[in-house]
């Protein structure tokens, strides 16, 4: 097979190349790991390169973030025929998805916001579960907007042959430390 060549393989086939690499494939495909998530397609990819031995089982995991767009006729009106605000892409000043620092819940990225309160939602950063509705944007440090999330996830086997001899930097150093370890004397200021 030339490379550039689409080839399609069947599930049995790439049984048969993890058999013949000697690896096995998870079910777990809750379980974030090279074996629930990559092991076929490195196969696969083996099979024409001729590679012998996974060189690095790390993963890199990119989620696209979820923005509600604003729907101005909601299905069923609320009391005296008024619609309930939904969607958009701003909460209080900040757009949605944000990656912000707050002192309590740590990294997170903005969620929705209530007008009531003048407070926002926000989200663990990996797992997009929300953490609360009621932060001030006062007290979230701004970091950066992304359309995606993404962190690396470490290979959970042991370092032998075939393993990535460096060790995936902590997704903590990828982002400027908090102001309280910066130790400037302007870090109340901000």
């Amino acid at each position: 097979m030339r490379w550039g060549q689409l080839s399609i393989r069947e599930g049995w086939q790439t049984k048969e190349l993890r058999d013949h690499f000697g690896l096995k494939k998870s079910k777990s495909k809750s379980k974030q790991s090279f074996e629930s998530h990559a092991v076929d397609g490195w196969v696969m990819a083996a099979s024409v390169s001729g590679a012998e031995k996974p060189t690095c089982q790390r993963l890199w995991y990119v989620v696209p973030a979820t923005l509600h767009r604003r729907q101005l006729h909601r299905l069923q009106a609320a009391k005296g025929g008024e619609r309930k605000a939904y969607g958009g892409t701003h909460s209080l000043g900040k757009k949605r998805g944000t990656v912000v620092r707050h002192a309590t819940y740590g990294l997170c990225t903005v969620g929705g916001f209530d007008r009531k309160k003048q407070t926002i939602s926000l989200h663990d950063y990996r797992t997009n579960k929300r953490l609360t509705q009621g932060a001030k944007v006062q007290a979230c440090r701004t970091l950066t907007w992304v359309a995606f999330r993404s962190w690396l996830v470490r290979e959970t086997g042991s370092k032998g042959k075939g393993s990535h001899p460096t060790q995936a930097p902590k997704k903590e150093r990828l982002l400027p430390p908090p102001l309280e370890r910066r130790g400037s004397p302007q870090a109340e200021l901000l």
